[in-house]
């Protein structure tokens, strides 16, 4: 058998190359990856001794030549392709061992130049890789290192069977799709966000134990290019992370980082039951504790400050499933570690420029992100009662925690903290009753904020009902006259941002 060996990622390539010579398995390399096997001690056959032609081109041709690609794509079962192969005196490769140039990691690097970028573009990797995987009845192709083990138990038991080569040539072929993926993608025109056709890829960073519910089979993966948000953080104590443990962190790290005085978010079924800010984090915390206390049991707690040992003694009571935070003083991080359930993330800052993907039947739908944030200076007061100065922190704060919250979304604040909420419900009224059910006798004189237009007056009578005296919406129902006559009836404040939040 013949097998031929070039390789960016040299993992486990020592133990592969020696059980190799075990079973008199001849080695074709090229560059690099020949250097490295002869100082591994390892006997090996130049390309360039198989082709009878040089490398060139600083190594840009090297394996594109027939008596490569030849002894790759010619079938056994083929006698008119054996005979081909043989006049030319072509001899079958069995095996293929390779993986791609570091392209990604090149990309990586700050201010990487465009020539840098294209000189780690592989060409002749890929397109040994697709030929080995398109004849690979014949040919065994591996380019996942972790697979060299398994590969050579099966070629040692004489196992090969037709879907083994199968799995192997699938993963070759998805090994390459990505590369091209990534390729393409950093190319691209940032115009071009939404090309007529989208590749993209993502790396598995692990499976979880279920998906939503027990019965469902689930993954995490990372973007290929990326190295921070939830997805790649820390785990620096408990269990393995769940699903929802991902979905519900997540909600709580993307809503936290909206701030810049300390934050903490208290999520709930990817919404936040409790959210505070304050210039005292622990301050914060007991703030967004206080706005459920009750559903906060078990839920995710996030925060976008380094949590302090005084906080953590302030938490001591109450489980939390997962913590989420940039960085913990050493005596807090020894003191969560304490908790047997709660899981202790630390989390870099994620860049919030990605796209947003949801599957549908047939397809996915693609968007940007959210990133828009409306201050009070662009909004319009439409009822004849004026907010004043002192309204403004509670007013940017409810309207921003708003637009983290299921529609319809319903959020009375005061004091930088939510006070109530509603969400997810077909009928906006439904949503102003729940976040007025669990307020307390002195929750008075609060703001409301809605993440999209009120088509009827009943939801600002209720919330006036409940003590709201300013409310805070986009406006551009047909019954917006309604419903500000409703707001000046009552001495209430309207104020109308023209810009909608909808989260599904």
């Amino acid at each position: 058998m013949r097998a031929l060996i070039s390789v960016s990622d040299k993992s486990n390539l020592d133990f592969l190359a020696k059980e190799f010579i075990e079973l008199n398995i001849e080695i074709i390399s090229t560059g690099g990856t020949a250097d490295h096997l002869r100082e591994l001690g390892i006997s090996v056959i130049d390309v360039s001794t198989v082709t009878g032609f040089p490398e060139i081109l600083d190594g840009r041709v090297k394996t594109l030549n027939p008596f490569i690609h030849g002894g790759l794509l010619a079938k056994k079962s083929d006698p008119n392709h054996i005979n081909q192969i043989e006049d030319h005196s072509i001899k079958k490769i069995d095996i293929v061992i390779n993986n791609l140039y570091p392209f990604n990691k090149t990309i990586s690097k700050k201010n990487v130049s465009l020539n840098e970028a294209l000189e780690n573009i592989d060409i002749g990797g890929p397109a040994m890789t697709r030929a080995a995987a398109k004849n690979f009845e014949d040919v065994l192709v591996v380019v996942d290192p972790k697979d060299y083990k398994n590969f050579i138990q099966q070629i040692r038991e004489e196992n090969i069977t037709l879907d083994y080569r199968k799995h192997l040539a699938s993963k070759a072929f998805q090994h390459t799709a990505a590369y091209d993926a990534n390729i393409a993608s950093f190319l691209a025109d940032e115009k071009l966000i939404y090309p007529n056709e989208l590749s993209m890829t993502w790396k598995k960073i692990s499976e979880t134990r279920y998906g939503e519910n027990p019965h469902q089979k689930s993954a995490v993966y990372s973007n290929i290019n990326e190295n921070n948000g939830i997805v790649n953080s820390k785990l620096l104590h408990g269990l393995d992370m769940s699903y929802l443990n991902y979905f519900d962190a997540d909600a709580s790290w993307d809503i936290v980082n909206q701030f810049s005085e300390h934050c903490v978010a208290i999520i709930k079924h990817a919404n936040p039951c409790g959210l505070s800010t304050n210039n005292n984090q622990t301050k914060a915390y007991k703030n967004a504790f206080s706005g459920d206390t009750i559903s906060a049991f078990g839920g995710i707690v996030g925060f976008n400050s380094t949590v302090t040992h005084e906080t953590a003694l302030e938490m001591k009571g109450v489980l939390y499933d997962v913590i989420v935070a940039p960085d913990y003083e050493k005596s807090a991080l020894e003191l969560l570690k304490q908790r047997k359930r709660t899981r202790v993330l630390q989390v870099s800052k994620t860049v919030n420029n990605s796209l947003q993907i949801r599957n549908v039947s047939g397809g996915v739908l693609v968007q940007e992100k959210d990133n828009k944030f409306d201050n009070y200076d662009k909004w319009e007061c439409v009822t004849k009662e004026k907010p004043n100065q002192k309204n403004i922190l509670d007013m940017e704060f409810a309207w921003k925690a708003c637009k983290y919250i299921h529609s319809n979304a319903i959020v009375f604040a005061k004091d930088q903290m939510i006070k109530g909420m509603g969400a997810g419900q077909p009928n906006r009224a439904i949503s102003v009753y729940l976040a007025g059910k669990n307020l307390l006798d002195d929750d008075k004189n609060f703001i409301m904020a809605s993440d999209a237009f009120f088509p009827f007056p009943d939801g600002i009578e209720l919330a006036h009902k409940y003590g709201a005296s300013i409310i805070i919406q986009p406006g551009g129902s047909i019954n917006d006259k309604k419903v500000i006559e409703c707001a000046d009836n009552l001495g209430i404040v309207m104020m109308f941002t023209n810009t909608r939040h909808f989260l599904h």
